[in-house]
């Protein structure tokens, strides 16, 4: 150190040249910040003053630049030290220097009055500032009832309003008084069984009456509810289940066969209602406490196993009080309600509007998942609140949502970030931005975003979390547990009564995460540990800046990366293993795993992703796999994480295998694969729905095919050709490719019996991708296409022609039985009527499979009955159906519009609902128009004759509707009940379930 001062008069420039730092027009070379201590002008304090015979005057500049960030310089004068901030202005405002300024002289003064303090604890802020900080900002007292528990202040309200309505789902309601009696009824028939004070129990259970039902059962015998999530993996429930030593269950008894293990006792919502109901209906009397465990939440853990959170019914009871008064929720008010119950968040949802007077509208799992349906259930609900993550924000934004001017957005779970903020403060009545994690009991500040804010503060920087809410405190801390002055980050902890008792049987975590609480004198009083960086505002509100440690927030839902990392270890062909959080184009956020494989052999990002989901929750299951031959480390041999790639698709193995293109076409194909799959590069030989591609995304490739081409592509190519490759071969051939068959081969492979599934009255085949995908690579799957959907030629109008040219069709694959033929919905009625002529042929049928197939009705619907304003009004109901939403297209308005226009309207609307591209013409939609026509009038022709061989009925929802099939099945008929409405049983959530028991009627 003492050698440099032998070259202190070295120019910065010079040195600058001789080390050659890497360059960024961001910021100067080497350091940004400077301090200059001058002591040549120790005794030149005048205004002028002579060196040598050379008189020196001082001239006043303005300096136009700073060549730092920020540099202090200071010098020696006869009365003392003094000094001068010069800064960037772009970084630091005059308020900001002012304050780090006085904060430099406190430091100082303190180091001369206590020399021998360790620096750590030497105070940068003077008493007013720390006052402010410690008590003022944190004077949150407000009083609540505390000798209450939450399920009491709901019986409280049942008495107020006994006849309003409390709860909604779907089409069935409850009024306060009927869900406060069937939850007493539960309540007591769970006392029979044991459950009482501290007692956990279990509920697993889909969206539904019964799922508030079951919450307040529990709540209501003072014992505590643990959440399980009926869509997490089987091992992570049995971990649960195992680990939080629970004894009792409540679910259905189609979930109960579903579960891994089950404890000791299990209560079935559902086949147990009958005894549940003969119990009192009197709200229970129990000697439960407000410091009662109330519910365990089991978080994401570093360890690679979750962990337990209890809360305690006044931390509940603190926060809905709080959140009823700020951001306010009253008696006239609709709460639409989208999260599980496994995330914590979900308490507001349910039972903030049951202690107020309010709705709860409880959306199914489909609609809380899926952009289409949400929006239309926000449109249509009546809605005036609603919660949920940025993800889901976005999620509707992208599927069409134009807002709801009476709406108040509750929008919490990760950072809200101001290009988000600005799309949704003009769609709804009011935003908060909340924060909170799950050992704080939901949310621990709460903000008000107005446009001021959005306009002061950066494009892409998160907004203020504001302040905290009642009975809470916020404490901004460094390592050593001091305060950390206004604007300087430091680790957020809370205070308050909101804090959780700690994590289940885990003390040693327990007292890490939750320590003694340094600046109250009240007994017992303690601190959260959140993890989270953060800094004070000069008006009293919170920066949320990100995480201390390995933690991230996605979608709402809190995960530790180290879990997923310690699970993708345990994969044999596994040798190292990385995740972290990217952004996606649309600016979500996405996990990205970095694979080291144990060999050379290249590991497929399919195989990985298979794995995860047998042992973690989805949103646990990184979206992309990155393959590297070694992870980048730092000197000091830590994981080197800015240095890691970008992933450069959804499923990437190494990059050998990606085959660039190869001609004019390939290169041309390649660009729009890229743009419509957000995936760059694309391998020419990469599979289309292995990138990511689905219906959707298939209806917009082809119009942009289209559109760059001059050419038409049939939709059902991508099953045949899925690759660039392949598709630029049927382009060379200028459109000789086109194929006069109706069979369209989905999945080629396999040794198992081939499976024909006709098409619904759409005409298309897509639905049944996802099937075909969950059946796995060894069942061949084809389908049936109706004709003139891609050609010219003539739709068929009836349904004994369609099976004729479809069974010539699928005797060129497969010429002699035994088949197995199916369909959803109308292709069941076109399969059931194959299976008949190939009876009479002196074939076998092995299997129809009827997919919520129902008898169509001939008497009631004549041909000429079927007029053009009513096949265009159901064309639109099927349209928005297929895609989980509904289109404003009613047949009262179709009726008054000239003949050319109802079709155009459809178009607009679902071009406006993005359920189709912008480059979709009316060509395409009259095509679809005429296959849809021909279609209804074969089903409105057809008078189904009996049939002897083996039928399989697949039924949503509602088991007890045979769909009129039993009184034509003389041989076998078997009925399977599957999740979701008529077309929610094809969509992704809830075609797994059709895939298995599908496959067990084929084996």
């Amino acid at each position: 150190c003492l050698d440099a001062y032998s070259h202190g008069d070295v120019p910065f420039e010079q040195l600058v040249e001789e080390l050659q730092p890497e360059r960024n027009q961001s910021y100067t070379p080497l350091f940004q910040v400077m301090f200059a201590l001058q002591y040549a002008e120790a005794e030149k304090t005048g205004e002028s003053w002579e060196l040598s015979g050379l008189k020196v005057s001082r001239l006043a500049t303005n300096n136009a630049t700073s060549q730092f960030d920020l540099t202090l310089w200071m010098r020696e004068t006869e009365s003392g030290l003094t000094g001068r901030w010069e800064y960037n202005t772009d970084l630091f405002d005059a308020e900001t220097i002012s304050r780090i300024a006085v904060h430099f002289q406190n430091l100082l003064e303190a180091i001369v009055a206590s020399p021998e303090e360790r620096v750590a604890f030497l105070p940068l802020m003077a008493e007013e500032e720390r006052h402010q900080l410690l008590l003022e900002w944190n004077n949150t007292r407000s009083q609540y009832p505390e000798n209450y528990c939450f399920h009491q202040l709901f019986e409280k309200q049942v008495e107020r309003t006994p006849d309003a309505i409390a709860v909604v789902f779907e089409e069935e309601q409850l009024t306060y008084r009927e869900l406060n009696l069937r939850a007493n009824q539960l309540a007591h028939y769970l006392q029979s069984l044991g459950v009482g004070a501290e007692v956990l129990v279990g509920i697993c259970v889909e969206r539904s009456l019964s799922m508030i039902v079951g919450l307040l059962g529990i709540l209501k015998t003072g014992g505590a509810y643990l959440p399980l999530d009926p869509d997490y993996p089987p091992e992570r429930l049995a971990y649960i289940l195992s680990d939080s030593q629970t004894t009792i269950l409540i679910t259905t008894k189609e979930l109960a066969i579903q579960l891994p293990s089950l404890p000791e006792l299990v209560v079935c919502l559902d086949s147990d209602w009958e005894s549940i109901s003969t119990n009192s209906t009197t709200n229970a009397s129990l000697p439960v406490r407000p410091d009662s465990l109330a519910y365990v939440i089991y978080t994401s853990g570093s360890t690679g196993k979750p962990k337990g959170v209890q809360i305690c019914h006044q931390s509940l009871v603190n926060f809905l009080c709080s959140m009823r008064t700020i951001p306010g929720l009253s008696d006239t008010d609709a709460i639409l309600a989208v999260t599980t119950i496994s995330f914590d968040i979900a308490a507001l949802e349910i039972y903030l509007p049951l202690i107020v007077g309010a709705k709860v509208i409880l959306a199914s799992r489909e609609e809380a998942t899926d952009g289409k349906r949400l929006l239309s259930k926000l449109e249509l609900s009546g809605a005036t609140a609603m919660q949920a993550t940025p993800a889901t924000w976005r999620m509707l934004l992208a599927s069409g949502w134009q807002g709801s001017p009476q709406l108040k957005i509750l929008c919490g779970g990760e950072a809200l970030s101001k290009q988000l903020a600005v799309q949704l403060l003009g769609k709804c009545s009011s935003l908060w931005n909340l924060y909170g994690p799950t050992e704080a009991t939901v949310w621990s500040t709460v903000c008000s975003v107005n446009a001021s804010d959005l306009i002061e503060s950066h494009e892409n920087v998160s907004l203020s979390i504001g302040s905290p809410i009642s009975n809470t405190q916020i404490y901004i801390l460094d390592k050593y547990l001091q305060p950390v002055p206004i604007g300087v980050s430091g680790e957020l902890h809370i205070g308050g009564m909101g804090l959780a008792r700690g994590y289940f049987k885990r003390p040693e975590l327990t007292a890490q995460k939750f320590i003694p609480n340094p600046f109250s004198d009240e007994l017992g009083s303690r601190l959260y540990k959140t993890g989270d960086l953060a800094r004070y505002l000069p008006d009293g509100n919170i920066e949320f800046i990100g995480r201390i440690d390995n933690q991230v927030k996605i979608r709402g839902f809190r995960i530790e990366l180290g879990e997923i990392e310690a699970t993708l270890a345990q994969h044999p062909e596994v040798h190292e293993a990385v995740v972290i959080v990217g952004q996606d184009i649309s600016g979500d956020k996405r996990l990205v795993a970095y694979i080291v494989p144990e060999a050379e052999e290249e590991l497929a990002g399919s195989v990985l992703r298979g794995f995860l989901k047998s042992k973690l929750p989805s949103y646990m299951v990184p979206g992309a796999f990155v393959f590297l031959e070694t992870i980048p480390l730092t000197p000091n041999g830590k994981v080197n994480r800015p240095a890691l790639p970008a992933p450069d698709g959804d499923n990437l193995s190494f990059a050998a295998s990606l085959i660039p293109p190869r001609n004019a076409v390939e290169l041309q194909l390649s660009q729009i694969w890229s743009e419509v799959l957000n995936v760059s590069p694309v391998g020419v030989t990469n599979n289309f729905f292995d990138l990511g591609g689905h219906s959707l995304l298939a209806v917009r490739l082809m119009a942009r095919i289209e559109r760059q081409f001059g050419i038409h592509l049939p939709l059902t190519t991508l099953f045949t050709e899925p690759t660039i490759e392949s598709q630029a071969n049927l382009l060379s051939a200028q459109g000789n490719f086109r194929s006069s068959s109706p069979l369209v081969p989905i999945q080629h492979s396999g040794d198992l019996p081939p499976l024909f599934c006709v098409h619904p009255i759409g005409g298309n085949v897509l639905c049944y991708a996802e099937l075909a995908r969950h059946l796995g690579n060894n069942q061949p799957f084809y389908g049936l296409q109706s004709l003139g959907l891609s050609d010219e030629k003539e739709p068929l109008t009836e349904i004994e022609s369609m099976a004729a040219i479809y069974i010539e069709a699928l005797q060129e694959i497969q010429a002699n039985g035994p088949y197995y033929l199916g369909g959803w919905s109308m292709g069941g009625v076109v399969a059931w009527e194959m299976a008949r002529q190939l009876l009479s042929l002196g074939q076998e049928v092995a299997l129809v499979a009827l997919i919520d197939s129902y008898t169509p009705i001939a008497a009631s619907s004549q041909v000429e009955q079927i007029d053009e304003a009513t096949l265009a009004n159901s064309l639109a109901a099927d349209l928005g159906g297929l895609f989980g939403t509904q289109l404003p297209i009613s047949a009262q308005n179709i009726q008054q519009l000239k003949p050319e226009e109802p079709l155009q309207n459809i178009l607009a609307a679902a071009k406006r609902r993005n359920l189709l591209p912008p480059e979709v013409g009316i060509e395409q939609m009259c095509r679809l128009f005429q296959v849809f026509k021909a279609n209804r009038i074969a089903l409105a022709n057809y008078q189904p004759q009996p049939y002897s061989g083996r039928v399989a009925l697949f039924c949503a929802s509602s088991p007890e509707d045979d769909r009129g099939w039993s009184s034509l099945v003389t041989g076998e008929l078997e009925t399977y009940v599957i999740p979701g409405d008529h077309y929610g049983t094809m969509q992704q959530s809830h075609v797994r379930v059709l895939a298995q028991k599908l496959e067990a009627c084929l084996n």
